[in-house]
C-alpha cells in the first residue's frame, strides 16, 4: 500500500441514506442543529427520501433509537443530534458519558459511521454560539462528517 496519498472521503452524499435520531430535550436548541443537518446534506446532494428523522425524549435515548433504525438495514450512516446542558448535579456527566460511549459503541458493532453530534456544554450561551452563531452548527458539522465517513468506508471496504 502506498502512503503517497491518505485514503479519506469525499464530501458527497448523493447515494447514501441517512437516519437522523434527534432529542426533544432542549429542543430550542437541537431544533437548529437539525435544520442544520438536514441543509448540509441536502446542500452535497442527498434528497429528503434519503433522510430519515427519529425523534426521541432525550440523549439517553438516542443509543436505542439508533439500534433500533439500523437494525433494517436501510442506512448507510446516522447522525445522532441532542445538546446537554450542565446543570447544578452529576446527572450532566451521567448523560453526557454515557451517551457518547453507547454511540461509540454503537458504531464498531454496526460497523457504520455514527455521528455523535450531541452536544454537551456548559451553559445556555455555549450551546447557542454551537447551534448556528459563532462558533458555527455543529448539526451542519455532524452531517458533513457522516458523509465524509460514508464514503471513507466504501473506499476501506473496496480496498481491505
Amino acid at each position: 500500500m502506498s502512503t503517497d496519498k491518505p485514503i479519506e472521503g469525499e464530501l458527497t452524499g448523493a447515494i447514501a441514506n441517512y437516519a437522523v435520531v434527534v432529542s426533544r430535550f432542549n429542543s430550542y436548541i437541537v431544533d437548529s442543529l437539525e435544520a442544520g443537518a438536514i441543509d448540509a446534506l441536502k446542500r452535497h446532494g442527498v434528497t429528503d427520501a434519503n433522510i430519515s428523522v427519529f425523534r426521541v425524549p432525550g440523549a439517553l435515548e438516542i443509543p436505542l433509537a439508533v439500534k433500533k433504525a439500523t437494525a433494517s438495514g436501510s442506512f448507510d450512516a446516522v447522525i445522532a443530534l441532542g445538546a446537554v446542558i450542565r446543570g447544578s448535579t452529576y446527572h450532566f456527566e451521567i448523560v453526557s458519558n454515557e451517551s457518547a460511549r453507547c454511540l461509540s459503541d454503537l458504531a464498531l458493532k454496526l460497523d457504520m459511521p455514527v455521528i455523535n453530534g450531541v452536544l454537551t456544554v456548559d451553559n445556555v450561551e455555549q450551546a447557542i454560539e454551537r447551534a448556528g452563531t459563532k462558533a458555527g452548527n455543529k448539526g451542519a458539522d455532524a452531517a458533513l462528517a457522516a458523509m465524509e465517513m460514508v464514503n471513507l468506508v466504501r473506499e476501506l471496504n473496496s480496498r481491505f
